[in-house]
């Protein structure tokens, strides 16, 4: 994305590597110093790419389209009854394993979010203007259709990537649980 808006990079990672506060840093890519609307497009660039992947691999390649729509439709209940419908689809676990490794990473760093705060107060600033001017009535009919489709786009992906992370909870709870027994030790 910084090299698409024209900015400089410097180092790129992809090794993980544990930082001074003890925290992992999954990988990054150097920038220099933009303006904040680059800034925020290069920063949500990793949730922009990853949703789009999670969109692609869970709706057509698990076929969790359908799950989700039941969802909405008929509730939890009819949704779960078809999950195990999921399970029988073609590389299934390759697909699951994608899911989950890119789910897990494509959330923003607090350095890629900087800018973002910034950026919303003015997206806030021009919405008050707008509608102290009478736009509300032209902002419901053109803008509310778009905003709700992101909206409704944006919650298929979370509800599949935490769909992933949900199933993979007990058994790594589990695997925790017998690790910590076995070993005496407990990881916090």
């Amino acid at each position: 994305m910084a090299r698409i808006l024209r900015v400089r990079t410097g180092k790129i990672s992809l090794i993980p590597l544990v930082t001074s506060n003890g925290r992992l840093r999954l990988g990054y890519v150097e920038t220099e110093a933009s303006d904040p609307i680059r800034e925020t497009l290069i920063g949500a660039a990793p949730l922009l790419t990853g949703g789009a992947f999670v969109a692609f691999a869970g709706i057509y390649q698990m076929g969790l389209g359908g799950v989700w729509s039941l969802f909405q439709t008929l509730g939890y209940r009819p949704a779960l009854q078809a999950l195990p419908g999921v399970w029988r689809q073609p590389d299934f676990w390759l697909w699951f394993y994608l899911l989950f490794t890119v789910s897990s990473t494509m959330l923003p760093s607090s350095s890629d979010r900087r800018s973002w705060s910034s950026i919303l107060l003015w997206l806030g600033i021009l919405l008050g203007i707008s509608l102290f001017a009478g736009a509300g009535p032209w902002l419901m009919v053109n803008a509310a259709p778009v905003i709700d489709y992101a909206l409704t786009s944006a919650a298929v992906v979370f509800f599949i990537s935490d769909l992933v992370h949900a199933i993979l909870l007990i058994p790594f709870w589990l695997l925790y649980v017998l690790l910590s027994r076995v070993t005496g030790l407990e990881v916090k």
